[in-house]
């Protein structure tokens, strides 16, 4: 498993953490922060992890206003928190990550959604992020 992958894993425990708990993204981060200089080997994912959840931060607002556009028919709070978060997690890297191809951010969105949510949830954030990539072309 690459370290973006297990970063983004890192990243979506975090933001569904936030959300469930209904705390600040900040609040998480800085309690994983500590966790993360005490596990030194996992440091190179908790980097891309952090980089990951400030911007979902800093963009949330413009993040979940093109999910909502885009789930049809969804509000976020009707959707499971597990796809809250991978879709908050996944817009980012196609928005605001270059180095990112949104093929592959959908890839491994559409992957942790068969992994850790619904039988229906891979196809519906497919489609949504689908078209949040076009959008942002």
């Amino acid at each position: 498993m690459s370290a973006r992958t297990k970063a983004r894993k890192r990243a979506l425990d975090m933001l569904f953490q936030a959300d469930l708990r209904e705390i600040e993204i900040p609040q998480v981060i800085e309690a994983e922060a500590r966790r993360a200089a005490q596990e030194p080997d996992r440091m190179g994912s908790w980097l891309y992890a952090r980089e990951i959840t400030d911007g979902v931060h800093d963009h949330g607002e413009e993040i979940d206003a093109l999910i909502v556009k885009y789930a049809e028919g969804w509000s976020l709070e009707r959707m499971p928190h597990v796809d809250r978060a991978l879709l908050r997690l996944a817009s980012w890297e196609i928005l605001y990550n270059d180095e990112v191809p949104a093929a592959v951010a959908i890839t491994e969105a559409v992957l942790l959604a068969q992994e850790y949510s619904t039988d229906d949830s891979s196809r519906f954030i497919n489609g949504v992020l689908g078209n949040i990539a076009t959008h942002a072309e």
